[in-house]
């Protein structure tokens, strides 16, 4: 096991789902636990990723906080849609969001203003299309239970839509991922 630095946190920043859609989607995910032995996805709450984790100095976290609070302002809430399941074969199936342009145009932007202003960036977003998605179980899915899941959920029916109105960061305790901060869209348009 590889030693972590002190003085460093992880982070990661999100869109979450009203209560009853986080209850709806753990219980998903409780599902892949007991049925294939996959527990990664319930070391964090459903979300949609928009920036995927990163180290972040401790010692400079009203930075991160005062950029984030400053980057949601002129933003409206923006609705989103889930519908259905999908999968990154062989090991990852999730609940697919709608590719909006709002959504999309939100996470290029935060992607673009982290890295201007904190210098924050995913090298692997340079190179892959933004796929929104809530992921119920990955990682630990094995292959073969992949193959055995996949059948069950590919055709299942799973409509949802909310609104989201908050921006969300969640930092790593060293054994899951917690709700740090949430930054409220600024905008009612």
């Amino acid at each position: 096991m590889m030693a972590t630095d002190p003085t460093l946190g992880r982070f990661f920043i999100a869109l979450l789902p009203p209560e009853s859609i986080r209850t709806e989607v753990t219980e998903i995910k409780q599902y892949f636990k007991e049925h294939y032995q996959s527990t990664a996805a319930l070391r964090s709450p459903p979300h949609i990723t928009l920036q995927a984790p990163f180290q972040w100095s401790l010692s400079q976290i009203p930075q991160l906080h005062q950029q984030l609070k400053t980057f949601i302002q002129p933003y409206s809430p923006l609705p989103i849609t889930l519908s259905g399941f999908a999968a990154f074969s062989p090991r990852v199936i999730f609940i697919d969001v709608h590719r909006t342009p709002e959504l999309v145009t939100l996470q290029r932007e935060l992607s673009d203003h982290l890295q201007r202003t904190l210098q924050i960036e995913d090298p692997k977003a340079k190179t892959r299309t933004f796929r929104p998605h809530m992921t119920v179980a990955f990682r630990d899915l094995s292959v073969k239970s992949f193959k055995l899941a996949w059948p069950e959920f590919r055709d299942r029916a799973y409509e949802r839509q909310f609104r989201a109105t908050d921006l969300t960061l969640l930092s790593h305790d060293g054994r899951r991922w917690l709700v740090s901060t949430t930054y409220p869209f600024g905008s009612e348009r």
